[in-house]
């Protein structure tokens, strides 16, 4: 398999085929990963994962260093994901983007905001909150280098994860709003069998403390079954994950939130809730370990 590690091989690349895939990564692939790499496969003349490790969506006291790293491993893993999607792809129809820091960053990049030079995205009224709040340096980061790549990459349609969804969010709207001629594809949570959410950072977790993070999926599960009973109150509906997370106090240091927000902008509800809105929650485990879940309320 193809890999890349300047932008101008990978449209020399891109050039040779009609359609193609793209799944933007930091690397550390796990099912839910290969899960858009096999539907990309399905549905492109080609294919290909990037993986970098995005250093301006980290601030200078988060874990940039600490975030796995295994290059080698994740190229077997996209090919043995393409070899058990299509026997028959070709070589060259499958690829992986890893840049240096420098390709990316060509007037450099500093961990510090106020010491950055050169052009960055911001997308406003839908990354200042939640997860923005928590982390107020992250989707300038996320929108900078998702800008880069689909300008590198030009690829036809571009798959992100729904676990990330605040993030699917900011993307959509920056696609929207820079022309950026890339289908945006949101695909489903893959979860564990417990029902975590997979994560790259759920290998930190001991087996014990990942089974029973599954917490947060039965409270999103049980405010589900609320809704469609016909519970429409925000407040409710909150209190109801909230409460459920509460029963595993013990591995829960903090609930940083559980929100209902639309589908848009991403805006926080107050109202009554309504079909398509997300109720999304984010959880501090014991240790310092963050994790996130979601659902879309049908």
């Amino acid at each position: 398999m193809k890999v890349f590690r300047t932008v101008a091989e990978v449209r020399e690349w891109r050039n040779g085929f009609k359609t193609v895939g793209y799944l933007p990564t930091m690397g550390a692939l796990h099912k839910g990963h290969l899960s858009m790499v096999r539907k990309s496969i399905l549905n492109n003349d080609a294919t290909i994962v990037s993986i970098f490790v995005n250093p301006s969506q980290f601030s200078p006291t988060e874990d940039l260093d600490q975030y796995p790293r295994n290059l080698e491993g994740d190229v077997a893993k996209i090919l043995e994901c393409a070899k058990e999607t299509n026997s028959e792809i070709s070589e060259d129809s499958l690829a992986v983007f890893a840049p240096t820091v420098a390709e990316m960053y060509p007037s450099g990049i500093d961990l510090d905001i106020s010491k950055q030079k050169g052009t960055f995205v911001d997308v406003l009224g839908c990354s200042n909150f939640l997860e923005g709040a928590i982390r107020p340096h992250f989707f300038r980061g996320v929108a900078t280098v998702v800008t880069k790549l689909l300008n590198a990459v030009q690829a036809n349609v571009a798959y992100f994860g729904q676990k990330d969804v605040q993030q699917t969010v900011v993307v959509r709207r920056l696609v929207k709003d820079l022309l950026i001629p890339t289908s945006i594809e949101i695909s489903p949570i893959v979860r564990e069998a417990s029902g975590l959410a997979m994560s790259s950072r759920n290998e930190y977790l001991s087996a014990d403390v990942r089974e029973r993070a599954a917490v947060l999926y039965k409270g999103l599960q049980l405010a589900q079954k609320a809704f469609t009973a016909g519970d429409k109150s925000q407040k409710s509906l909150q209190e109801i994950v909230r409460n459920e997370i509460n029963t595993e106090s013990a591995i829960v240091d903090e609930i940083e939130y559980v929100s209902l927000n639309e589908p848009s902008f991403f805006q926080p509800k107050s109202e009554a809730a309504e079909k398509g809105d997300i109720l999304s929650v984010a959880v501090r485990l014991v240790g310092g370990v963050r994790i996130l879940d979601n659902i879309i309320l049908e």
